[in-house]
């Protein structure tokens, strides 16, 4: 388990981390979604001990993370920014990563190597964006991590590699109880495989949900009145919160929080002439809940 709590980081006069938790259980995907600039970064170079915060603390499993070589032997970070030794080719990575990390498996190195046929041997500050982020995944799942951190892994790869990453993660996720917090802006992506999300503004963690949890009472309305004051009667209603409405000719659209069954219950004694419920995608989920806040979550509906 990974745990963050209170959280604060300041640089100068800047609030990049603002009363901060997380916490991601064994076994799981947390996705931390946000726009550019809302923290995600600073947050994942707190948690990894990278950037030691002004306030908060994190642990992994009960060890503190700050220089803790322990805690790290077990942990792969990926981040966005990639750095490798410029005159190293990816056997000479290998060979580094080998000394550092005591549960390195050469045999899944083989193996992934050979799947994203990635040239061994030629010089790493050679390699493509996309060829370096898939070499730093390579390396990394060849530590058999316990905990797994990743800065927007999938961008700039193409579908099939986005497959393969995801194949492995999940499959050690499943198989080891991996731990794995990654953050994006791709909701899309992150709609497919977290238990968890949590979205992140201005530093802070503004809405923290399983995802079944939030899909149980978030809810699009598509309904035709028999009498026009039966809207108003829906509109009043203190169990049920219309985060959007608008109307199509007869036909009315709502986005509505609150338990289905009661949605139903509510909703059908008014006898509707027209009455669906509608999917909504996670992307409509998270700008609906957040009814708006700000203008620059808007880009996440992209």
């Amino acid at each position: 388990m990974i745990r963050a709590e209170h959280l604060h980081k300041n640089f100068d006069d800047f609030a990049a981390l603002s009363d901060m938790t997380i916490n991601v259980k064994s076994g799981s995907v947390y996705g931390l979604i946000g726009v550019n600039g809302s923290g995600k970064t600073t947050a994942l170079k707190t948690i990894t001990g990278i950037i030691r915060p002004d306030g908060g603390e994190v642990d992994f499993d009960g060890e503190p993370v700050y220089e803790n070589l322990k805690v790290k032997q077990r942990m792969g970070f990926i981040p966005d920014d990639l750095h490798f030794f410029g005159s190293y080719t990816l056997k000479d990575s290998a060979q580094f990563y080998k000394r550092l990390f005591l549960r390195w498996d050469n045999g899944r190195y083989r193996e992934m190597l050979e799947l994203f046929a990635l040239p061994e041997s030629k010089r790493l500050s050679r390699f493509s964006k996309g060829m370096l982020k898939q070499a730093a995944f390579i390396l990394t799942m060849a530590t058999k991590p316990d905990y797994l951190i990743l800065d927007e892994p999938i961008d700039g790869l193409d579908p099939i590699v986005r497959k393969l990453v995801w194949k492995y993660i999940m499959a050690d996720v499943a198989e080891r109880e991996m731990s794995v917090l990654v953050s994006s802006h791709n909701l899309r992506e992150m709609e497919g495989v977290c238990d968890t999300v949590g979205i992140v503004d201005k530093g802070r963690i503004v809405l923290e949900r399983d995802l079944d949890e939030l899909r149980s009472d978030i809810h699009k309305v598509q309904a035709a009145w028999s009498k026009p004051a039966d809207s108003e009667v829906i509109g009043n209603d203190s169990d049920l919160k219309i985060l959007r409405r608008e109307k199509s000719g007869a036909v009315e659209h709502l986005i509505i929080r609150a338990n289905r069954d009661l949605l139903e219950t509510k909703i059908g004694e008014l006898q509707p002439l027209v009455f669906d419920l509608l999917p909504l995608s996670l992307e409509e989920i998270f700008i609906y809940e957040l009814g708006g806040e700000r203008d620059a979550l808007k880009q996440l509906l992209f």
